[in-house]
Formats: structure tokens, sequence, C-alpha cells
């Protein structure tokens, strides 16, 4: 079957349609990586993917983090299906996935498996258009800042109130200094933003968190943002070193499950 796309907004987010033969084949690889960071986020609707059919396709965009169970994360905020998962309610804020490690991960997929009745809807929002629609004078005022990003600043909007033992896991990681402007190999460049952004190097903390407030309020403008409202099924892929997500907030009882993929970072910030 050929791969026919259709995009959702003018600036991110566009839906592809395939069949499953055709993904795992990888003979779509080359179109669908180029679409993924032209577009941000790629929708495949109500594929129903197993986790066998989810990694074989993530393998033909890359190679995947060995996360959960071989390649598989589980994404829920259930401590039953998984264990520890208080600190994805971060995922309720701005970000980008591993923020607070050396290098981002290149992009993830997303396999909707079961579904919240209220909530879960995921934003995702376009930092290359953002930056690339900033004013010349703001360009020039972001170009050499260095951002801290802190796994605990992150996790105090979840919560403000840690115990000791919360705390001491939240500072084992250790906060990661970061470019502001990510300038990609390509010749683009895009904003790293998100809740872990703690402070800009070299200047007032006040100021420059000023600074990342109104950046993050440019850059989740309407025009920069895809709203993916989940239906049973679906498979999303987003460029994670393009785009900024989060996701609604959603009840723990009503069992939301996600399966996750993640894809390895293939060029570090400069």
């Amino acid at each position: 079957m050929a791969l026919t796309t259709v995009a959702l907004t003018p600036r991110i987010g566009t839906e592809i349609r395939t069949d499953i033969e055709s993904l795992l084949s990888g003979k779509d690889a080359a179109e669908i990586r180029e679409l993924l960071q032209q577009r941000g986020v790629l929708v495949l609707r109500g594929l129903r993917l197993d986790r066998d059919q989810q990694l074989a396709f993530s393998r033909t965009l890359g190679r995947v983090q060995p996360q959960g169970e071989g390649g598989i994360f589980k994404i829920s905020i259930d401590p039953a299906e998984s264990p520890g998962a208080e600190y994805l309610k971060g995922s309720f804020f701005w970000h980008i996935d591993g923020a607070c490690d050396d290098v981002p991960n290149f992009a993830a997929t997303l396999n909707a498996r079961t579904l919240s009745r209220t909530g879960g809807s995921t934003y995702f929002a376009n930092t290359y258009a953002a930056y690339e629609e900033l004013s010349d004078a703001d360009k020039s005022a972001c170009e050499q800042l260095r951002v801290v990003h802190s796994f605990e600043f992150s996790q105090r909007f979840v919560n403000p109130e840690p115990g000791s033992v919360e705390l001491s896991y939240w500072q084992m990681r250790t906060p990661k200094v970061h470019p502001l402007v990510w300038k990609h190999q390509s010749g683009r460049r895009s904003l790293v933003l998100g809740a872990p952004a703690d402070h800009v190097e070299s200047m007032d903390v006040a100021q420059g968190r000023a600074l990342l407030t109104r950046l993050r309020e440019w850059s989740t403008q309407p025009q920069f943002v895809y709203r993916h409202d989940w239906q049973p099924g679906d498979l999303l892929i987003w460029d994670n070193t393009g785009t900024m997500h989060r996701v609604d907030a959603y009840p723990v009882e009503e069992g939301r499950l996600m399966h996750r993929t993640t894809i390895e970072a293939e060029e570090a910030l400069a």
C-alpha cells in the first residue's frame, strides 16, 4: 500500500495512512524520518500494533533504547502497572524527553493500549517553528545562552513539598547544561525548553526564569501546537529534538496505559 499523508495543522502534525505490512517492511522509513523532522509529530490511526510490531517498526527508524521490557516502556501513573510512577506526572507539563541526560533522544513512538475516559489528550509544540518565527532581536539574545536542566526542578511541579527520601532520589540525577538554541546538523535551529529548565547560566536567576517562561509561552501558542485526542490503537511518533509535549491530567483509576519505544540520540546539542 502506498503511503499517503494529510497535514493536520499548518505548522505541525501529519497523519500517515498506510498498512502494517508496509510499515514493518521499512520501505517507507526514510520518507517517514524526513516527514518526522519536518512536521514534528506523525499520527497513524487505529493500527493496534502489538508489542513486537511496535518494536519492529521502531527499529526501521533507528536504534531502540533498551528501556522497560525489551524496549517497550509502560507509560502509566498507576503504581500497580508502573512502579515508581509518581514521577510520570511530570508529563502533565511541557517538556522534552531526556532533557536531564547528556543528549536527549531523537524520537519516540507511543502506542495506545488502554485509554482513560477523561483527560489524556497529548499536545505537541513545534520548537523549530517557534524559533524560526522569533524576532531577530530575540534570536540574537538567545543565541549563546545556556540553560541548566534539573530533574528536581521539574518534579517540584508534581510535588512542591517532597520528603527527604524523595528529594534524595531526585537529586541523584545531576543537572545538565544545554544550549537554549539547538543548532542542528541539518542547519535548522530549535529551542530547548520545558519543565526541567531551571535557570539560565550567567543571568540573574529571576531574569533567566522570566525569559524561559516567555519563550515557553511563545512556543506553545496555538499556531505551533497539535493536540491529539486518542482513539484505540493509535500510534504517534514525534521528533523529540524539535518538539515539546505534554498530556492532560487523567485519573489514575481509569487505567490509561501507553507503550513507548525510544529512538536513541543521533546528534549532540550544539
